[in-house]
């Protein structure tokens, strides 16, 4: 019964590491869903972003295309970014890495505005009616 557990046990460590190791493997190639922490408060923004096997990122920040790079599980981005809100364009810095659990946490900075940031992948929600097809919901409420 011993050498049972501690053969249960062994697989549980080596399908947990290979669950992270997948995660850090895919990086941040996909949709997030970004928590800004502002001196107004929160501001949400979705992002698509691919890596080319040099690293290099694309995509998109809300309507805005952008370019930076991800290496070694560290994200750099560095776009020229308009706000309405502030009414001004300049540019906007996001840098930070990859967590164990497959989020981004790190800085942002934007004219004279800085903080900090959150970002994880979109929940999905199922098509009324069933099927496979599913639907990014970042506003849900079921985290």
């Amino acid at each position: 019964m011993r050498r049972f557990l501690i053969i249960a046990a062994a697989l549980l460590c080596f399908a947990g590491g290979r669950a992270v190791a997948q995660t850090q493997e895919k990086g941040i190639d996909g949709k997030w869903h970004f928590v800004l922490e502002t001196p107004g408060g929160e501001r949400e923004v979705d992002a698509d972003f691919t890596v080319n096997s040099e690293g290099l990122v694309t995509g998109k920040w809300g309507g805005t295309d952008v370019s930076g790079t991800y290496k070694d599980g560290k994200l750099a981005l560095d776009f020229q970014f308009t706000s309405e809100e502030a009414g001004t364009t300049a540019a906007m810095k996001i840098d930070g890495k990859l967590d164990e659990n497959a989020a981004l946490t790190g800085d942002w900075s934007f004219s004279e505005y800085n903080g900090t940031y959150k970002a994880t992948r979109p929940l999905t929600e199922p098509v009324p009616g069933g099927g496979a097809d599913s639907k990014p919901n970042p506003q849900s409420n079921d985290r």
